[in-house]
């Protein structure tokens, strides 16, 4: 077996507390289990491990990580240590006063969220107006010279809209708009049947951006992500279980990704009982799926089985019931016909959006 890698990237989930209702949303369905938050000084010890752990990035998100007051301070601190910060957020919150205090303490990236280039089917799959927000918040970010980029998830409810979409951020002027399909866990698995666009949407989506990345335009950089149920591999979770990316959630457990809490036999390591070095590299939970040796057939013996890693564990679990099979969006898993029938049944009766709930 190779030597386990140190990590490169955390995701600090600060809270699962957001006045935003998304469907899509990747948080747990039971949010009231995780209201005990970590405190400011258990954060700031989780960016000190991180960094001497060889982290060079971390990432504040939620939830909304902004109703978190200590924000400025946790962004400070990670400016001492010499991390890259990035914040991912819905901007409802984002006014003038918050982005000049995070400017100031040394914030180095903005990602600000936004539903859908029109307004009113933006605000309601946010379950609240918000569109006008999410635009002053990018005006405001660009005053104080943070490189943004716009985050819209792609589903059957919007990517028809996507040529607005991209028109919308050259209006405003983002560095880069990522366009990310839906991933099916969390609020997006149980809102599932609604939310699958159908074959012909996401080849229309793909040659939409293949023309808008040919085009004269340098901004904004255009990044897409395609959805897993559509490709004939799956890809790598995260660049593989434990290689590259953890997530500190707020309660303090660290997950090997933010959602990985969909596999209930998975017991996760706390940072309030255990340093992040030992948890990375002693942990059962990190050692479970990392690296190739856990693989089943047909991965096991697959040219691809360091590219993917046999695929997403959530995704496997949430399909099959055995977190351990071979990823069904593969087309060689003896179980690929689930995500085959899954597609028939979403494109034959769409079902009603479920929103989130708010924490």
């Amino acid at each position: 077996m190779l030597p386990t890698p140190n990590p490169l990237a955390l995701l600090a989930e600060l809270t699962y507390r957001c006045p935003l209702q998304c469907p899509y949303c990747s948080n747990p369905l039971e949010l009231h289990r995780y209201r005990d938050e970590l405190d400011t000084a258990t954060w700031k010890r989780v960016l000190q491990e991180a960094a001497e752990l060889g982290v060079v990035q971390v990432h504040f998100s939620g939830g909304e990580p902004l109703v978190r007051r200590d924000l400025p301070k946790l962004v400070q601190e990670a400016r001492r240590l010499d991390l890259y910060s990035n914040l991912s957020t819905g901007a409802t919150l984002a006014d003038e006063g918050t982005l000049a205090r995070l400017k100031s303490a040394g914030l180095d990236a903005l990602q600000i969220s936004l539903l859908d280039a029109r307004a009113a089917e933006n605000d309601w799959l946010a379950g609240r107006a918000s569109f006008d927000k999410k635009h002053r918040a990018v005006q405001l970010a660009a005053q104080h010279d943070f490189p943004i980029t716009l985050n819209v998830v792609l589903h059957r409810y919007n990517v028809d809209h996507l040529e607005e979409i991209i028109e919308l951020a050259r209006e405003w002027n983002v560095n880069k708009l990522e366009l990310a399909h839906v991933q099916y866990s969390g609020w997006a698995f149980r809102n599932r049947a609604a939310l699958l666009p159908t074959l012909a949407q996401v080849q229309r989506a793909s040659e939409i951006v293949a023309r808008a990345r040919a085009g004269p335009d340098e901004r904004p950089e255009i990044l897409h992500v395609l959805p897993d149920y559509f490709q004939q591999y799956p890809k790598a979770c995260l660049q593989g279980w434990g290689r590259v990316f953890l997530t500190v959630a707020p309660d303090g457990a660290v997950l090997p990704c933010q959602t990985a809490r969909e596999i209930p036999d998975l017991k996760f390591p706390n940072v309030r009982q255990a340093s992040l070095n030992e948890i990375w590299f002693k942990d059962p939970v990190f050692q479970r799926f990392r690296g190739t040796d856990w693989l089943p057939e047909p991965c096991r013996s697959c040219d691809r089985r360091e590219i993917d890693f046999g695929g997403c564990r959530c995704q496997a679990f949430l399909l099959t019931g055995d977190e351990s099979a071979t990823d069904p969006v593969c087309h060689l898993s003896p179980l690929h016909h689930l995500v085959e029938r899954t597609l028939l049944e979403a494109a034959a009766e769409p079902a009603k959006l479920q929103f989130r709930v708010h924490a």
